[in-house]
């Protein structure tokens, strides 16, 4: 457990919320990213895209990767660890950013597997919107999810996304062609959200 009062300032919080805070991932993580992802392979290999050549990165590369391309203009990595703890519990991207007219992110996810059904996925994804919209400054964000992902599906909804359409073939999933769903969140959509979230906490 590591003590809240010591985290260096490569570690230091992007956002936090009553449970989990969101950070970059940093070199100091790439064992704990990897025994992660090792401890959830099975779990998380019904999920994963398969990259160029269909050869799946060993946990060390997937950890490296995540470092390599934390913070840049394209993409956006984020740590979503419990407050108190620092135990990483899943990661956030914000990838293929495109600036100018179209503003806009793909959002991918995952979680260790043994988070589940606490709603710490849930409270880091409304970080890494929050991030996105007030300040990364961006238009839209997207995430796309096979419709057997039922799990992933009811997150997404429960943090407001709404539904766009169905991509045929769209991703290639341990070695097999899936059809996504694409879910999406504007800015307008995210101002409607926060200001129906501080509706209910006001008198």
């Amino acid at each position: 457990m590591r003590d809240a009062n010591l985290v260096s300032p490569a570690r230091a919080p992007l956002l936090s919320g009553a449970r989990v805070l969101i950070r970059h991932p940093v070199d100091a993580d790439r064992a704990e990213i990897a025994a992660l992802r090792r401890a959830s392979r099975e779990w998380l290999a019904r999920w994963d895209p398969l990259p160029p050549g269909g050869v799946a990165l060993d946990e060390h590369a997937q950890a490296e990767r995540l470092v390599s391309s934390a913070d840049t203009e394209s993409n956006q990595r984020h740590l979503v660890c419990e407050v108190g703890s620092g135990r990483i519990v899943g990661v956030v991207s914000l990838n293929q950013i495109c600036r100018g007219p179209f503003d806009n992110a793909i959002m991918g996810y995952w979680r260790g597997e043994g988070f589940g059904g606490r709603g710490l996925m849930a409270e880091g994804v409304r970080l890494v919107l929050e991030r996105a919209f007030e300040g990364l400054g961006l238009h839209r964000v997207e995430a796309n999810l096979m419709p057997r992902n039922a799990a992933s599906r009811a997150l997404t909804v429960r943090c407001g996304f709404r539904y766009e359409g169905y991509s045929p073939n769209y991703l290639q999933i341990a070695g097999r062609w899936e059809g996504h769903e694409r879910y999406a969140m504007t800015l307008e959509d995210w101002r409607q959200v926060r200001e129906a979230e501080e509706s209910v906490r006001r008198p």
